[in-house]
């Protein structure tokens, strides 16, 4: 701070000094304003330039500041005034670290000179240096390594059978022999080879069987896995999907027939509640079709709601009350949750209902 309050103080001085005498500017001229580093590797580490400048004009030149427009661009420059038909430098170096591809950052330079900003500019492209195997594959289960210890089967429709795999690696200098303590039931799994050889990679191979399910909408689960024999509960691999019922099959008259699910609202605010207290609201759903509309499964986003229809199956013109108890117990502050319900209405099978309350803790003094 001191070395800082020292050079404004002699940018004041020379301003002052050169008003009072009438003399002329200093005129910063760069040899170059651009460079460019070219193609370097990550590996290469830091990367440094100097811009060389002169003062050309008649004047001491004093640098206020240098600014660079990142954080990965560090400048170096001459704090002491530079005399007229004197040079200096600014050094400026950039740190390729996690920062593959192209890069193009400028530097800004502020002083007395009759151009009091100049704009310096560095570019080039860093090629990635290859990552190590724990960067590509992050996940530990057990003595393996995967990318990820998760298989999403995004959308499924329902009857569908679908398969997906995951790369198993095993960087140890002992083989994993690979087998299973739980699946559930509409999964199949199955490994190859179920010896993994040492420094060698496998395959974990999920089927989902989406009728064998028995649900709708978002699903998951977990297959726990046996490694040389271990039953610790931390090698597992979690598997969710979201299944849809397919009702590509339907004929015009048959949607023209469809039900239609129709709610009188779709998100309700209890406004404020005393932290522990319990709500009810009652969403009042509507089939506004020609035949039967069937709730399929009714979930709710959070354990403190609870969901009760009234019944499953609705018929043409009829209603029914879906009731919502929202429990306030641990909760503080602004609290939103939602319900999703899922029907056979081919037009809208999914409805998301949301509800809402201002969670006030009493004052406990």
């Amino acid at each position: 701070m001191k070395r800082i309050l020292q050079l404004l103080a002699v940018f004041a001085l020379v301003i002052a000094v050169n008003t009072a005498m009438g003399q002329g500017q200093p005129k910063i001229v760069f040899d170059s304003e651009v460079h460019d580093f070219g193609s370097f590797k990550e590996s290469d580490g830091l990367q440094t330039t100097t811009f060389k400048f002169t003062n050309k004009g008649d004047a001491p030149l004093v640098l206020s500041n240098v600014r660079a427009s990142c954080g990965c661009t560090t400048p170096k420059w001459t704090r002491e005034p530079v005399a007229p038909g004197e040079s200096g430098s600014i050094d400026v170096s950039y740190n390729p670290k996690n920062r593959p591809g192209s890069f193009n950052k400028s530097v800004t330079v502020s002083s007395n000179a009759e151009n009091r900003t100049a704009i310096l500019r560095i570019n080039g492209k860093v090629e990635p240096r290859e990552k190590t195997l724990a960067e590509k594959y992050p996940r530990k289960i057990g003595d393996l390594r995967v990318k990820s210890n998760y298989v999403s089967f995004a959308k499924i429709k329902k009857g569908e059978k679908a398969t997906k795999e995951l790369e198993l690696v095993n960087d140890t200098d002992k083989p994993v022999e690979v087998g299973f303590r739980t699946v559930p039931k509409h999964l199949t799994a199955k490994v190859e080879p179920a010896t993994i050889p040492a420094n060698g990679t496998g395959n974990l191979i999920v089927t989902y069987d989406s009728d064998a399910a028995d649900t709708y909408g978002f699903a998951s689960h977990r297959i726990y896995l046996s490694l040389n024999g271990s039953n610790d509960y931390k090698n597992s691999v979690g598997v969710s999907a979201t299944i849809e019922e397919d009702f590509s099959h339907l004929s015009a008259e048959e949607l023209a027939n469809a039900p239609v699910a129709d709610f009188n609202e779709t998100s309700f605010d209890f406004g404020d509640m005393k932290q522990g207290d319990k709500k009810e609201h009652t969403f009042t759903l509507t089939n506004n079709g020609k035949t039967d509309l069937i709730i399929r499964r009714v979930r709710s986003s959070c354990g403190c709601t609870a969901v009760a229809p009234s019944k499953s199956v609705i018929a043409a013109g009829e209603t029914a009350p879906i009731k919502v108890t929202f429990d306030s117990r641990g909760k503080r502050g602004r609290q939103s949750k939602s319900i999703t319900v899922i029907t056979n209405d081919p037009k809208t099978p999914t409805s998301t209902l949301r509800i809402s309350s201002q969670i006030v803790v009493p004052n406990a003094g």
